[in-house]
């Protein structure tokens, strides 16, 4: 009895409260869809899209200036065009080509590192690029210059202090499967 009582007082205080937001200020109070994200068109409309004009840096690999990480281990930004390298399927990986450990000591690339070679929620270790991450521009993507589309504060605060050019993932990882 006393259960079925807090049952009634609780779904009458979740009405009362749906009630209220409701009533809003007597005037219409719900959100319109050119109020959502900054795309300012009704959210099924999409022949109205513009998409903001971004200038992709990146030639030839090699030829152009990192920029530093956004936060520490952030995903690199990659430096270089995409232009032929795209898409990047399970079959198909053509970063591989320069990336792969072995390799980017010889070409003087970036390598994938360590943790792309394990599994990250066992820690188990692979000779292999782990096929869960093949798909590089899943997170990493092309620098460009671009402006922020809303005003941002934000300051990252690296422990390390080449934790904005290096990762120490490897390292956070391992630590917590031990």
């Amino acid at each position: 009895m006393k259960k079925s009582l807090q049952n009634i007082l609780l779904s009458a205080t979740a009405a009362l409260v749906l009630a209220a937001c409701n009533l809003g200020t007597g005037q219409n109070s719900a959100v319109e869809d050119t109020q959502i994200g900054l795309r300012n068109v009704e959210l099924k409309d999409e022949s109205n899209v513009k998409n903001p004009v971004i200038t992709w840096k990146g030639d030839l690999p090699g030829s152009n200036e990192v920029y530093e990480r956004s936060y520490e281990n952030a995903p690199p930004l990659i430096p270089h065009s995409l232009e032929g390298l795209l898409p990047i399927t399970i079959e198909s990986n053509s970063c591989l080509t320069c990336h792969t450990p072995d390799t980017a000591k010889d070409m003087g690339t970036i390598p994938a590192p360590q943790s792309h070679y394990m599994y990250l929620s066992t820690g188990k270790k692979t000779v292999e690029l782990n096929m869960e991450r093949f798909n590089c521009v899943q997170c990493h993507v092309p620098q460009a210059d671009a402006e922020p589309l809303v005003k941002n504060n934000f300051k990252a605060d690296f422990r390390d202090g080449e934790g904005n050019r290096s990762s120490n993932l490897i390292d956070v990882l391992n630590q917590g499967i031990k």
